[in-house]
């Protein structure tokens, strides 16, 4: 039962975490302006591709995972 108790601790401080992240987001000035996002703006026709955000992110939570899942395994 600990070890439930421990998960769940651990996955709201998870959940925290993301949360606090999307709140910070919108105020971090290179978020979704990074050379490589594509953007396409016509009359009436808008659309905005981030490849490059979206890049930095997956190799920023990746290593995040990898830490914690070392962290863990080490207990």
């Amino acid at each position: 039962m600990q070890d439930l108790a421990r998960l769940f601790i651990l996955l709201g401080i998870v959940i925290l975490g993301i949360g606090l992240i999307l709140l910070l987001a919108s105020r971090l000035p290179f978020l979704g302006h990074l050379p490589g996002d594509i953007r396409i703006q016509t009359d009436g026709f808008s659309c905005f591709v981030p490849l490059a955000t979206s890049l930095v992110l997956s190799i920023l939570l990746s290593l995040l995972l990898t830490i914690i899942g070392n962290l863990l395994q080490r207990r």
